[in-house]
């Protein structure tokens, strides 16, 4: 009886660790609002040209997009969300960095100006913000070096 008691308690031990790494472990992913299904139709173009104008110390970025052609039929464009990340001049060469969005340009309007501060790296981006939360991939980066 000591050699079934031994077994039981064994079997109970190993099924409550299966059920505790069960319920414990963390889920498949990160949680967020529902989003509705989108057809490659219904994404704006992400914007392209990103150019720059620099007057004293004060950026102007400005930019085309190929979605606002055709606004009739193809997706419509509400905004642009304009990123931007920065590393010091002296920084390490490779290090990553982190784009912050700066802020949304509405539509019609599609240029963004920033104040720069002195002896920084500067990279820019832009995203096409569409009807119903949809955006567009990111703008190539652009770098600009302010002594």
């Amino acid at each position: 009886m000591n050699r079934i008691f031994q077994h039981v308690l064994l079997c109970l031990f190993f099924a409550f660790l299966g059920a505790g790494i069960y319920f414990v472990t963390p889920g498949c992913g990160k949680k967020g609002p529902p989003v509705p299904p989108t057809r490659d139709g219904d994404i704006p173009a992400a914007p392209t040209g990103l150019k720059y104008m620099l007057k004293d110390r004060d950026l102007t970025l400005s930019w085309t997009c190929e979605s606002l052609q055709n606004q009739e039929q193809g997706p419509k464009v509400e905004g642009f969300e304009v990123f931007m990340a920065t590393k010091p001049l002296d920084g390490c060469q490779g290090c990553p960095f982190m784009f912050k969005s700066l802020g949304v340009v509405p539509m019609p309007r599609k240029s963004f100006v920033y104040t720069l501060d002195q002896d920084l790296h500067y990279y820019f981006r832009v995203q096409t913000l569409g009807h119903d939360h949809i955006k567009s991939k990111v703008s190539d980066t652009l770098y600009i070096e302010f002594p």
